[in-house]
């Protein structure tokens, strides 16, 4: 007889009655939606001086299920700044009984290096005791000595869905005339200050956290999770002093990182005057600069100490041709710079899934840098690590966020460009043909633009021909189909970038033939992706992070001798989410469908969930409607 794993928790038989962490000691409520449990995840941080400060962790998972895999896996990493002193671990059965220690042998050493990284001073020390059978528990210390304070760790208990916490601390000793910068979320009061003789401690605490269900198009899990920030307030690292209490501050740091490594070679110099003297707009001569870049540069990571901050002057990168987004942005400011135009390195959190920053906390919270060059009119902003993306164009890498532009003592937070929902376009076409077996043949154009073309830009120039082809094969939920042509084509020179592409499809067994009746789905591609419940309770807010267009027309020729016997009503929804018009004209052995979705982009409350599920349901169901037609006798 089997049982379930709740009862196998509540009832196993645990040889060591003493076994601190054995599974069948974890209070009921914390099993609730929980792929895992932090017994215990302590992080103890502490600040010796500006330029030096030291953190331990302490940390027991106990994994329920496969799904927990991945925090299984130990891994930190140390450089020139942080010196991993020290790592512990045991591994743990079901009745909380050791099975085994870690080893100093058992411990890899892996480099940083990848891909585009020429030089990069990161490793990691990485263990897992490949342990399959759940649950089981892990244990894991590790010390880190800090020698450079640009950066502290952060506490965020409940870092994830299904994840419950039994205990979580997070404390911070720092000099006792110290005043330490912090900013909490979703933690109910205040640390509590405890002041010894040369010290004071700042102590934060959770308890007994249930596990959260994953919400569909709910916010960033930083912002619904309780998560502390602490950061300097005045700090050294690699002789360089700063302080972090304003962004002014921040950037004047920064700015001194870039001071006096903008100057170019002389044959570089006398090449910008050729490219720009004889252009009549500034426009021209940053798209004709930006263009110069790409053509003469690429993207290579290079990270070595200080240098993960600090660029490589323009001279080195003018002779090398390549760089890191650090150097290229330089690179590319220098050269504005030589042509009459202003123009500053912007840090930035990019990343399309990355969290946006905390605006009101100064602090390194960045792993990019772009270019903006402020205009009379507008503002043009430049990915300068891409060799192939539009002037101007941020996409969803970096567009939509706030950024901190350098200048000099004068640094400040910035919004990059956000592109609106006309701007965000699918405009397909289908030209479509069905045999008497249900066979599909049909000619698909798409032109997509903004960030509805970002995808495609990255298939276009990342991927092979057959990559892509394979992309195709498996792109759309069509029964047996293959794509034996298909083109691309790109417009960089618009200001909004677009791409097309066209392609042939072939569907075997599409339609349906029962007898004399052929039954049919007229929206052959655009379909919603999934149906939710309406059961579902809602906690958080819903989020569109973008706006967009869809409009498809779809043209289908049957074979003749059918006509219409039953086919869906139109349907026009109109509300706070968005618009969305489906409509179909049958003329004898003619389909012709026509669909817009307009999805508006905001936040919308919890308290609004049943709504968007009603409205989400009722595109499903109207996307995935069927036509019968029948022979004629």
């Amino acid at each position: 007889m089997k049982k379930s794993l709740l009862g196998f928790l509540f009832f196993i038989i645990i040889s060591d009655g003493l076994a601190q962490y054995a599974a069948g000691n974890i209070p009921q409520a914390l099993l609730k939606n929980a792929d895992i449990v932090k017994r215990l995840d302590e992080l103890r941080v502490e600040i010796k001086s500006p330029g030096k400060a030291a953190y331990y962790r302490h940390y027991v998972y106990t994994l329920l299920n496969e799904a927990a895999e991945e925090y299984a896996f130990f891994y930190d990493y140390y450089d020139k700044f942080r010196d991993i002193q020290s790592i512990s671990g045991t591994l743990y059965d079901a009745a909380g009984n050791k099975i085994k220690n870690v080893k100093k042998k058992d411990i890899s050493d892996e480099t940083g290096n990848s891909g585009a990284h020429l030089a990069y001073d990161d490793r990691y020390k990485m263990h897992n005791f490949y342990y399959k059978s759940y649950p089981y528990t892990i244990e894991y210390e590790v010390e880190v000595a800090l020698n450079g304070m640009f950066y502290l760790p952060e506490w965020q208990p409940v870092s994830a869905p299904k994840m419950a916490v039994e205990k979580s601390l997070l404390s911070v000793t720092v000099p006792k005339n110290y005043e330490l910068r912090y900013k909490q979320f979703r933690y109910n009061g205040l640390p509590v200050i405890k002041e010894e003789k040369s010290s004071k401690i700042y102590t934060w605490q959770l308890n007994n956290q249930p596990a959260k269900k994953n919400e569909v198009l709910a916010p960033e899990w930083d912002e619904i999770a309780t998560r502390v920030l602490i950061a300097p307030s005045d700090f050294e690292i690699a002789g360089y002093k700063g302080n972090m209490n304003s962004w002014q501050q921040f950037g004047k740091f920064m700015a001194a990182l870039y001071g006096g490594r903008d100057v170019l070679p002389a044959e570089v110099k006398a090449k910008v005057h050729q490219l720009t003297d004889h252009l009549k707009t500034d426009k021209e001569k940053i798209n004709t600069l930006y263009k110069f870049l790409q053509d003469n540069t690429h993207y290579i990571s290079i990270q070595l100490g200080i240098g993960g901050w600090q660029p490589l002057d323009a001279t080195y990168v003018a002779e090398k041709k390549y760089g890191d987004c650090k150097a290229l942005s330089n690179y590319m400011v220098a050269l504005l710079k030589e042509a009459g135009i202003k123009a500053h390195n912007v840090l930035i959190r990019a990343g399309s899934t990355e969290k946006d920053i905390i605006a009101d906390f100064p602090s390194n919270q960045f792993n990019h840098v772009v270019v903006c060059v402020p205009g009379r009119k507008d503002t043009t902003w430049l990915e300068c690590t891409s060799q192939t993306v539009a002037s101007g164009y941020m996409g969803s890498f970096t567009g939509n966020r706030e950024a901190l532009l350098m200048d000099d003592n004068n640094s400040v937070i910035v919004q990059t460009p956000v592109y609106s929902k006309t701007e965000n376009r699918q405009n397909r076409t289908i030209q479509a043909t069905i045999d008497t077996e249900g066979k599909l043949n049909a000619k698909v154009t798409t032109v997509c633009t903004g960030l509805q073309q970002d995808g495609l830009h990255e298939v276009i120039n990342n991927s092979s021909r057959e990559e892509q082809q394979k992309r195709l094969r498996h792109l759309f939920s069509l029964p047996n189909y293959d794509v034996p042509a298909f083109t691309y084509n790109e417009n960089k020179a618009a200001t909004i970038p677009a791409v097309s592409e066209t392609m042939e499809i072939v569907s075997n067994n599409y339609a349906s033939v029962t007898g004399k009746r052929m039954f049919i789905k007229p929206n052959i591609l655009a379909t919603y992706a999934s149906k939710l419940s309406e059961d579902d309770e809602r906690e958080n807010d819903i989020v569109y992070s973008y706006a967009f267009i869809d409009a498809d027309t779809v043209n289908i020729n049957l074979p003749d001798g059918y006509k219409i016997e039953a086919m869906p009503s139109p349907l026009s929804i109109s509300n706070q989410f968005g618009k969305y018009n489906i409509s179909y004209t049958i003329d004898g052995a003619k389909i012709k469908m026509t669909r817009i979705y307009e999805r508006n982009s905001g936040r919308f409350p919890a308290s609004n969930y049943k709504e968007f599920v009603a409205f989400t349901n009722a595109i499903y169901k109207a996307d995935n409607a069927r036509m019968v037609f029948v022979k004629n006798e």
